[in-house]
């Protein structure tokens, strides 16, 4: 179903979204957050593949063709990397890269790698080209199980350098991509409380499950205008250059993760296992969010969030 869903919105140009800081920022990540609360795992491949879009005009590299389906694969652990050779204006790339969402299904994807020396550089690499072989699946988990969420070898592939070598992090995009992330989580935080929704609507909801919908609906609120606010601030500073894009990434990020968690614990408390065990859509959307929202780090992510508060206080 998501993988089908993806394909349609390709075909059709659904995914032909605003860039960031172009004026239309809110455009862009609502229509992730839609397309999220229409389907998890879908919205979390629209969201990768309309990341490297931003990020190819961003850093001057190729311009996505017609039908591509790019994925971003830049997660750095320690037991898997990938290593980039260069040789004139020639890159190869060789090594396994983790936590390669839509690793059979991408066409192209947008790889870091490890340079020589001590640098990470960002390649662009056509899936099809010699080299280039997904590993078999360790997944074991329900959620997000469509993604097609492995691991990557490569093995002398050729690829394509874009932007330079540690531009793909310091650039102002990083973390507007971040947010983007935050825009898909508050559309699955949404689809999760419908039924909470619909109970109170057809007025068979008890005093406990109302309370329960007030909490739920105030933090889908709250993340709603943090994403507007986050939005006009990108495009009234696209380069960054008052320094706070992490800041508010990082901030947006962590009220849209409030409200995933008030809407998936809240939900479940009012409503109690039923939806959960003889819904099948609402039980693959709470597995689908609860893997996606763990793109955070956490308390690790507030503590950083913190620091900078402090620092802007």
């Amino acid at each position: 179903m998501s993988v089908g869903l993806v394909k349609r919105w390709l075909a059709a140009g659904e995914l032909d979204l605003p860039l960031p800081g172009r004026g239309e920022t809110l455009v862009r990540w609502r229509r992730l957050a839609a397309m999220a609360e229409e389907d998890v795992t879908a919205g979390r491949l629209a969201e990768a593949h309309a990341d490297a879009v931003a990020i190819l005009a961003e850093l001057g590299g190729p311009r996505p063709g017609p039908g591509q389906w790019w994925g971003v694969w830049a997660a750095e652990p320690p037991d898997a990397v990938v290593s980039a050779t260069l040789d004139g204006d020639r890159v190869r790339l060789d090594g396994v890269k983790a936590w390669c969402s839509g690793a059979g299904l991408c066409s192209h994807a947008l790889v870091s790698a490890q340079l020589p020396g001590d640098g990470r550089g960002l390649f662009a690499v056509d899936l099809g080209a010699p080299g280039v072989q997904p590993l078999p699946s360790t997944w074991r988990a329900t959620g997000m199980g469509e993604s097609d969420t492995r691991s990557v070898q490569f093995e002398d592939t050729p690829a394509v350098a874009v932007g330079r070598p540690g531009e793909y992090l310091s650039r102002p995009g990083f973390w507007q991509g971040g947010a983007g992330v935050a825009a898909c989580w508050l559309g699955g935080a949404r689809a999760v409380a419908q039924p909470l929704y619909r109970r109170a609507a057809a007025g068979t909801a008890d005093p406990h499950a109302l309370a329960h919908l007030g909490a739920v609906d105030a933090a889908l609120a709250a993340a709603d205008a943090a994403l507007a606010a986050t939005a006009a601030a990108v495009d009234a500073d696209p380069a960054d250059d008052a320094g706070r894009g992490e800041l508010l990434a990082r901030r947006l990020r962590a009220i849209a993760e409030t409200a995933v968690e008030e809407s998936i614990g809240r939900s479940a408390r009012a409503l109690g296992p039923a939806p959960l065990c003889l819904d099948v859509e609402h039980a693959r959307r709470v597995a689908d969010l609860s893997v996606y929202v763990r793109q955070s780090h956490a308390e690790r992510d507030l503590e950083r969030l913190g620091v900078l508060a402090g620092m802007s206080a």
